[in-house]
């Protein structure tokens, strides 16, 4: 194991999930009843925080809700035969609240479950959290976002305080997001049918995510999205999404300079990954970068890539110290990675993109379109990427420009391949 290594033990020696008052909050005590508990939920959490925190409890059965705002030493569980189901109705999410949007910083409907500047929090139990997501309602709104979603970039870039900006009406909102938090603990739970990006922490410190189950692939229904966040163990999850499985960012474009609050010291293990594009994606919204990522014994069936860098001229942004080891992947519908700086606006943009020190060791590939499709710039090449002890079954050839690639006992379709044109 190279030295980098040493560091995401580290990392999953310093992130330690929040405990918690062994104090139970049922939320029928307060007034919950199943066709509608959102204002028990409410009163739980309420009541749980004033009295130094504990466990909200939802105990088996279907409760309808709207929003649900966590709160500072509160711990949500949902039982086991418990399911949290999210009304579909806009008004249901309002008051508008602090949150970003692809990248962006935005007042916006809230997030189905949210938490904003909290300390010791959790969302826990085998219980299902269901957005209800279909194209009858939240999903449709992919198709219908455009002009909100241009009009917010131009606010952005412009400066227009976040307060200031118009949201629109057909952004959707994140499922799960805790907003500028610390000590954060989502376990157990299956997250179904969301309306958009379904676990999504943004500014926040400290962060566990294990053993969760999620199964959404409405459209851009990334899995887990890590935004500008420090110290965050992944692990034992299974995750079936829409587009990226997890996805780490920075912020976008002027937002993300502004705020230039990088991701960083993310472990991920142990975690199985499938549908639709990247396995682990590191992107497209990292103009604030992204170092010190591991990603270990994993297994990934079915999306595009294994690992997806995605950057141009227009996101800008640092990725370095990327580690993959111990990854089995038994197909992929094109590279194994995908780190292409030409993709989207390409060179036609202010920032310039920067990868530095990625590697991948131990990586199986029973069967993928391609090996790697690398594609720097001449004035910004790749630097320093590498492969080894790697074994590969392609179907074409690979791409390698303004790249700086080292290849250690890698094998493509059976034959051993050690000068990077071999590979092309």
């Amino acid at each position: 194991m190279t030295p980098g290594w040493s560091e995401a033990d580290r990392i999953r020696a310093d992130v330690r999930p929040p405990e918690f008052p062994a104090v139970d909050f049922p939320i029928p005590s307060y007034g919950a009843v199943q066709n509608d508990a959102t204002a028990g939920i409410a009163a739980a959490i309420q009541a749980c925080s004033d009295s130094g925190g504990g466990r909200v409890v939802v105990p088996p059965g279907v409760w309808y809700t709207g929003a649900i705002h966590l709160r500072s030493h509160v711990e949500l569980h949902v039982s086991a035969g418990a399911t949290l189901r999210f009304s579909t109705e806009p008004s249901d999410y309002l008051p508008v609240v602090e949150t970003r949007y692809e990248g962006l910083e935005v007042l916006n409907r809230s997030p189905l479950i949210y938490a904003n500047g909290c300390t010791d929090i959790a969302i826990t139990g085998t219980g299902t959290l269901d957005g209800q997501g279909s194209w009858d309602n939240w999903w449709s709104w992919f198709h219908e976002c455009d002009e909100d979603f241009n009009r917010l970039r131009e606010q952005s870039w412009f400066g227009i305080p976040s307060q200031d900006r118009d949201a629109g009406r057909r952004l959707r909102s994140s499922f799960v997001q805790p907003y500028n938090c610390t000590n954060v603990l989502i376990e157990g739970v299956t997250v179904v049918r969301s309306p958009f990006w379904q676990i999504h922490p943004v500014l926040c410190r400290n962060v566990t995510i294990r053993d969760v189950v999620i199964d959404s692939q409405g459209p851009n229904n990334d899995g887990i999205d890590l935004e500008s966040c420090r110290s965050v163990v992944i692990s034992g999850c299974t995750i079936e999404a829409g587009d990226d499985c997890i996805a780490l960012k920075s912020g976008r474009e002027a937002d993300g300079l502004r705020v230039n609050m990088p991701t960083e010291d993310v472990l991920i293990e142990d975690c199985t990954l499938g549908v639709k594009y990247g396995a682990i994606t590191l992107g497209s919204d990292l103009t604030g970068g992204i170092r010190n990522v591991y990603v270990r014994n994993c297994r990934i069936n079915g999306p595009y890539f294994a690992l997806y860098i995605k950057t141009n001229a227009v996101r800008g942004g640092c990725v370095e110290n990327v580690y993959l080891s111990d990854i089995t992947v038994s197909s992929l519908r094109k590279e194994v990675v995908q780190c292409n700086f030409c993709r989207g606006e390409g060179k036609d943009g202010p920032l310039t993109p920067y990868v530095r020190n990625v590697e991948l060791r131990g990586v199986k590939v029973e069967r993928a379109r391609n090996a790697v499709l690398l594609r720097g710039y001449r004035h910004s090449p790749i630097e320093d990427f590498r492969l080894v002890d790697c074994d590969f079954t392609v179907d074409q050839p690979s791409t390698v420009v303004h790249t700086a690639l080292s290849l250690d006992n890698v094998t493509i379709n059976g034959h051993p391949v050690k000068d990077v044109h071999q590979i092309r």
